[in-house]
Parts: C-alpha cells; sequence; structure tokens
C-alpha cells in the first residue's frame, strides 16, 4: 500500500485512515498518541480541509508515518491504475 501519491487532503485523509486500519488502531489510541480526541481523528478522516497542520503531524507521529515532499511528474509521467487513481 505504501508509499502512496497523495494529491488531496480527502486523499491524504484516506491514505492515512487505511494505514490506521492496517495497524488494527481505533481512532481513540491514535488521539490518545496524538495529544487530541478522537473526535478531531474522526473529522479529520472525514473532512480534513480544516485540520490545523499540527494536528496532522500528530496524527502521523502517532502513526509513525512521516510526510515526504517531492516534485510532481508532469502530466505525461503519471500513470493511474485501474481505479483511476494516481500511483
Amino acid at each position: 500500500m505504501f508509499p502512496m501519491v497523495v494529491t488531496t487532503p480527502q486523499m491524504l485523509a484516506h491514505a492515512i485512515k487505511e494505514y490506521r486500519n492496517l495497524q488494527k488502531k481505533s481512532q481513540t489510541e491514535v488521539a490518545k498518541f496524538a495529544n487530541t480526541k478522537q473526535a478531531t481523528i474522526s473529522v479529520f478522516e472525514n473532512d480534513p480541509n480544516g485540520t490545523k497542520i499540527e494536528t496532522l503531524f500528530n496524527i502521523l507521529t502517532a502513526l509513525e508515518l512521516e510526510l515526504v515532499v517531492q516534485p510532481r511528474p508532469k502530466s505525461s509521467e503519471i500513470q493511474y491504475d485501474d481505479e483511476g487513481e494516481v500511483w
């Protein structure tokens, strides 16, 4: 599943939620390690647009994930899977 190309807040939230599920961690467990509330994790996973950067990094840390920034390929170089997702 990882690494994954993410180009929208919704894609990022989906990827993080999938990784949380792979780790078999509840939103409550992640919230505890991210020093936030379970409701904050739920809001992030369902509507990430208003999430603070600090909260995002706390969630990443709680799940032992990191954010990697790299140049975006030209559109002719982008590859899609069978479901139309970028990879």
